[in-house]
């Protein structure tokens, strides 16, 4: 199954919880609009921060959030590329998430994801 992964930095002057809070009221709901019948599975894995080993005081993570995204199969991924490349769709997702993220360090890999379950 292939999969993207997304890895998001929470924009500047936005706390955790203001980020979450918005992450899952509105960004999220733009993704599913354009996602609902194309894809597996939509999730966001919230990171807390790390501590620190000496003090224990929390350090500001390289990363917020780490978002996935199932496809059935590569047919799925490319009608998702699709419309999410329309012109009017990519400007309503980046204008969003200008106000969420750091853009200038997002990163996506597309996965060929295999499963296994040792016994």
């Amino acid at each position: 199954m292939l999969k993207t992964i997304g890895l998001f930095k929470r924009r500047s002057g936005l706390s955790v919880e203001e980020f979450r809070r918005y992450y899952e009221a509105t960004h999220r709901v733009i993704g599913e609009r354009y996602l609902a019948g194309r894809v597996e599975r939509y999730v966001r894995r919230y990171l807390d921060p790390p501590l620190d080993r000496r003090d224990g005081q929390p350090i500001e993570p390289e990363f917020d959030v780490i978002m996935e995204i199932w496809y059935a199969d590569r047919a799925a991924y490319d009608a998702v590329r699709a419309v999410l490349s329309d012109p009017a769709v990519a400007h309503e997702i980046r204008s969003d998430e200008e106000r969420l993220f750091d853009r200038t360090t997002m990163r996506f890999y597309l996965v060929d994801e295999h499963d296994s379950f040792p016994t």
